[in-house]
């Protein structure tokens, strides 16, 4: 069995490969070994979510707080901090959750009482 000639710089490398299933002896094979470069995932920053929450419900000044930290994880980004951008990223996340949920719990009471009071 005749075998390409390995790409520039890659060197092969014979491996004894067990036999478990049988019982003939085979010759040694080449393995080939090569990097992958996998790209690094990208930080999301969750700039909209912050904008909403900072525009349509912004109880303790939570929504601004999580732009800032929406803005910093951006200029992180582009610098190239990607932990610094995770980082901030996360903040802003756990500021939006946080928000989100306050000004929904905030809205349902309202609602609540609204309609307690409605149908008194």
């Amino acid at each position: 069995m005749a075998t390409a000639p390995p790409p520039d710089g890659h060197q092969p490398v014979v491996v004894a490969l067990p036999q478990y299933v049988c019982t003939v002896p085979q010759p040694n094979m080449m393995v080939h070994q090569s990097a992958v470069n996998v790209p690094a995932v990208q930080p999301s920053d969750g700039i909209i979510w912050s904008l909403v929450c900072f525009v349509y419900g912004n109880p303790f000044c939570l929504g601004l707080a999580a732009l800032i930290f929406s803005i910093k994880a951006r200029d992180r980004k582009v610098v190239g901090d990607l932990e610094g951008a995770r980082r901030h990223g996360s903040t802003a996340r756990t500021l939006n959750i946080v928000a989100t949920v306050l000004t929904s719990v905030a809205t349902l009471l309202t609602g609540i009482v609204l309609l307690a009071l409605a149908f008194r």
